[in-house]
Protein backbone atom coordinates (compact mmCIF):
# COMPACT_ATOMS: atom_id res chain seq x y z
CA UNK A 1 0.00 0.00 0.00
CA UNK A 2 1.33 3.40 -0.92
CA UNK A 3 0.15 6.92 -0.34
CA UNK A 4 -1.68 8.52 2.54
CA UNK A 5 -4.52 6.72 4.30
CA UNK A 6 -7.53 8.60 5.62
CA UNK A 7 -9.29 6.95 8.58
CA UNK A 8 -12.90 7.92 9.21
CA UNK A 9 -15.87 7.04 11.40
CA UNK A 10 -17.72 4.62 9.12
CA UNK A 11 -21.10 5.10 10.80
CA UNK A 12 -21.02 8.92 10.76
CA UNK A 13 -22.93 10.56 7.91
CA UNK A 14 -20.73 13.69 8.02
CA UNK A 15 -17.60 11.55 7.87
CA UNK A 16 -18.96 9.52 4.95
CA UNK A 17 -19.79 12.75 3.10
CA UNK A 18 -16.24 13.95 3.75
CA UNK A 19 -14.88 10.75 2.21
CA UNK A 20 -17.14 11.25 -0.82
CA UNK A 21 -15.80 14.81 -1.12
CA UNK A 22 -12.20 13.59 -1.09
CA UNK A 23 -12.96 10.84 -3.62
CA UNK A 24 -14.58 13.37 -5.94
CA UNK A 25 -11.72 15.88 -5.74
CA UNK A 26 -8.74 13.50 -5.54
CA UNK A 27 -8.29 13.23 -9.31
CA UNK A 28 -4.88 11.56 -8.93
CA UNK A 29 -6.26 8.81 -6.68
CA UNK A 30 -3.66 9.65 -4.04
CA UNK A 31 -5.69 8.87 -0.91
CA UNK A 32 -6.74 5.47 0.42
CA UNK A 33 -9.44 5.03 3.04
CA UNK A 34 -10.16 2.87 6.07
CA UNK A 35 -13.03 2.92 8.50
CA UNK A 36 -11.97 3.38 12.10
CA UNK A 37 -14.30 0.49 12.96
CA UNK A 38 -12.66 -1.93 10.55
CA UNK A 39 -10.09 -4.53 11.50
CA UNK A 40 -7.84 -3.30 8.66
CA UNK A 41 -8.11 0.28 9.91
CA UNK A 42 -7.33 -0.64 13.51
CA UNK A 43 -4.44 -2.90 12.44
CA UNK A 44 -2.87 -0.14 10.36
CA UNK A 45 -3.30 2.42 13.15
CA UNK A 46 -1.71 -0.02 15.61
CA UNK A 47 1.27 -0.48 13.26
CA UNK A 48 1.58 3.31 13.14
CA UNK A 49 1.85 3.42 16.94
CA UNK A 50 -1.74 4.14 17.96
CA UNK A 51 -3.38 2.47 20.94
CA UNK A 52 -6.25 0.10 20.01
CA UNK A 53 -9.62 1.84 19.77
CA UNK A 54 -8.17 5.33 19.76
CA UNK A 55 -9.43 8.08 17.49
CA UNK A 56 -13.04 6.93 17.07
CA UNK A 57 -14.06 10.56 17.50
CA UNK A 58 -11.48 11.93 15.07
CA UNK A 59 -10.52 12.30 11.47
CA UNK A 60 -7.08 10.65 11.14
CA UNK A 61 -4.53 10.81 8.34
CA UNK A 62 -1.53 8.50 8.09
CA UNK A 63 0.97 10.19 5.81
CA UNK A 64 4.63 9.24 5.40
CA UNK A 65 4.51 7.19 8.60
CA UNK A 66 3.10 10.04 10.71
CA UNK A 67 -0.40 10.28 12.19
CA UNK A 68 -2.29 13.56 11.94
CA UNK A 69 -5.61 14.05 13.72
CA UNK A 70 -8.51 16.46 13.87
CA UNK A 71 -8.06 19.80 12.13
CA UNK A 72 -4.47 19.15 11.02
CA UNK A 73 -5.56 15.92 9.32
CA UNK A 74 -8.32 17.79 7.49
CA UNK A 75 -5.96 20.60 6.45
CA UNK A 76 -3.33 18.14 5.17
CA UNK A 77 -6.00 16.33 3.14
CA UNK A 78 -7.08 19.63 1.57
CA UNK A 79 -3.45 20.43 0.80
CA UNK A 80 -3.07 16.97 -0.77
CA UNK A 81 -6.07 17.56 -3.03
CA UNK A 82 -4.22 20.47 -4.62
CA UNK A 83 -5.81 23.22 -6.65
CA UNK A 84 -7.90 25.77 -4.77
CA UNK A 85 -8.37 23.36 -1.85
CA UNK A 86 -4.66 23.59 -1.05
CA UNK A 87 -5.06 27.30 -0.34
CA UNK A 88 -7.01 26.40 2.80
CA UNK A 89 -3.80 24.99 4.28
CA UNK A 90 -3.06 28.57 5.33
CA UNK A 91 -5.40 27.93 8.29
CA UNK A 92 -2.62 25.86 9.87
CA UNK A 93 -1.33 29.20 11.23
CA UNK A 94 -4.40 29.47 13.46
CA UNK A 95 -3.38 27.98 16.81
CA UNK A 96 -4.26 24.30 17.10
CA UNK A 97 -6.28 24.82 20.30
CA UNK A 98 -8.64 27.11 18.35
CA UNK A 99 -8.84 24.88 15.25
CA UNK A 100 -9.27 21.73 17.31
CA UNK A 101 -11.75 23.44 19.63
CA UNK A 102 -14.02 24.08 16.62
CA UNK A 103 -13.31 20.56 15.32
CA UNK A 104 -14.20 19.01 18.70
CA UNK A 105 -17.47 20.98 18.91
CA UNK A 106 -18.52 19.69 15.48
CA UNK A 107 -17.34 16.13 16.34
CA UNK A 108 -19.39 16.11 19.56
CA UNK A 109 -22.52 17.09 17.66
CA UNK A 110 -22.00 15.26 14.36
CA UNK A 111 -24.46 12.43 15.00
CA UNK A 112 -27.16 14.82 16.19
CA UNK A 113 -26.72 17.23 13.26
CA UNK A 114 -25.93 14.82 10.42
CA UNK A 115 -27.16 11.45 11.69
CA UNK A 116 -25.49 8.09 11.79
CA UNK A 117 -25.76 4.74 10.06
CA UNK A 118 -26.30 1.39 11.71
CA UNK A 119 -23.24 0.01 9.92
CA UNK A 120 -20.35 1.21 7.80
CA UNK A 121 -21.25 2.08 4.23
CA UNK A 122 -19.98 -0.06 1.39
CA UNK A 123 -17.99 1.77 -1.30
CA UNK A 124 -19.24 1.69 -4.86
CA UNK A 125 -17.46 -0.60 -7.32
CA UNK A 126 -15.82 2.49 -8.83
CA UNK A 127 -14.07 3.33 -5.54
CA UNK A 128 -13.73 -0.12 -3.97
CA UNK A 129 -10.00 -0.43 -4.69
CA UNK A 130 -9.26 2.72 -2.68
CA UNK A 131 -10.69 1.28 0.55
CA UNK A 132 -8.70 -1.01 2.82
CA UNK A 133 -10.60 -4.06 3.97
Amino acid sequence: MTGPVLFFDGVCNLCNRSVQFVLKHDKAGKFRFASLQSVAGQDLLKKAGSAPGMYFDSFVLLESGKLYTRSMAALRVLKGLGGPWALLYVFRFIPAFIRDGLYNWIARNRYRWFGRRDECSVPSAEWEGRFLS
